[in-house]
């Protein structure tokens, strides 16, 4: 048997707007990114569960900063290269089962620096995850739809 590769690896994703491997391993899904807003979700399967049988904390993350890439990528040119360099994240309520739902939003820029926050909601609407995060964009990235602080 061989073993997986450990890279370098390239792959085409299908559109700007879609998801990544990585992504398509945990089962999300992009319900809407447009406005430098995006709504994603993904199941709660057990292969996601912490040791408490809860939803592991890196898969809600995950999930959130995704959302947040997804909310920028509406506003980017396609092709254009950014990454988050910050994140902090606030947990609420455990997550027992159920689909998460992330809404995201960009919420200011300043030069190079965009932020974003994002709400992870349980299959009930209840709130269970608060994610704030920054992304730092490449010099030559043209943003559009964001006049904060410019």
């Amino acid at each position: 048997m061989t073993a997986p590769s450990t890279g370098p690896h390239q792959f085409a994703m299908p559109a700007w707007i879609s998801t990544a491997p990585f992504e398509q391993l945990l089962n999300m899904t992009i319900h809407c990114a447009e406005d430098g807003k995006a709504t994603l979700s993904m199941p709660f399967y057990q292969e996601y569960c912490n040791g408490a049988g809860l939803m592991h904390g890196g898969a809600l993350v995950s999930l959130a900063d995704t959302a947040v890439v997804m909310a920028i990528k509406s506003l980017v040119e396609p092709g254009s290269h950014f990454a988050t360099i910050k994140m902090e994240v606030s947990f609420l309520h455990p997550v027992k089962k159920g689909v998460v739902t992330a809404r995201a939003e960009v919420v200011s820029r300043e030069e190079r620096i965009i932020q974003g926050i994002t709400t992870v909601y349980d299959d009930e609407e209840r709130g269970v995850m608060e994610f704030r995060s920054t992304f730092k964009i490449a010099r030559d990235v043209k943003v559009r739809g964001i006049t904060f602080g410019d």
